[in-house]
């Protein structure tokens, strides 16, 4: 199983020396952007010039995770900070939009998936399931750090694994993410795990043995 490292946890510290202790612990695993706009949900972060900033020493896989309204704005910018794959959400575009922004992913060379909020039906997906190299299950509500898993997620991992075999997609989890609900995800089925608060307390190697 693949831990996303969610950056989002160390943006108000040192976050220059913890990202290259990170990369010292694996070669194998993602550093994970939560990029919000104040406007898809009520938070803000950060943009493109930061996370090209964090890619002239970041090693890892740059994962991306668009938080906001317009994805479309946003994806040639963060293929030139070095994003690797960029994930937009469902709930941000018309349906009618969502493989043209597959298609203009994809002429940058990144993967691209999709994401769907705890009240979103997974099965929306069904149709777009061959398009995708991620799917992205919030199993809290985006925009906050710190929340509590949100148990109906793992029904929609079990959905998205049952038709894995056929498609080429990885299942990713964020949201609540510990070494007690980590297990629970990885027997449901998913690949990857974002991960912030729980390991940004205690970035070490033996924590991230522990979550996988």
């Amino acid at each position: 199983m693949i831990i996303a490292f969610s950056f989002l946890n160390l943006i108000n510290s040192g976050y220059k020396a913890a990202i290259e202790h990170y990369n010292s612990l694996t070669t194998k695993d993602w550093l994970h952007f939560d990029v919000m706009d104040g406007k898809f949900v009520s938070s803000t972060t950060f943009n493109y010039e930061l996370v090209k900033e964090i890619n002239t020493y970041n090693k890892l896989y740059a994962d991306v995770h668009l938080m906001c309204e317009n994805p479309i704005d946003d994806i040639k910018h963060y293929a030139e900070a070095g994003a690797k794959s960029i994930t937009f959400h469902y709930e941000a575009v018309k349906k009618e939009e969502i493989m043209l922004l597959v298609n203009e992913v994809r002429t940058y060379d990144m993967k691209v998936g999709i994401s769907i909020k705890p009240n979103t039906n997974v099965e929306v997906l069904e149709e777009f399931l061959p398009y995708l190299d991620n799917i992205l299950i919030m199993s809290v509500e985006p925009g906050k750090g710190g929340q509590k898993f949100i148990d109906s997620s793992i029904d929609k991992i079990k959905y998205l694994r049952e038709r894995q075999d056929k498609y080429h997609y990885l299942i990713s989890v964020d949201g609540g993410i510990n070494n007690e609900t980590a297990k629970l995800v990885k027997e449901a089925g998913a690949d990857v795990i974002i991960v912030g608060t729980y390991l940004a307390n205690s970035l070490k190697e033996k924590t991230m043995d522990d979550l996988r």
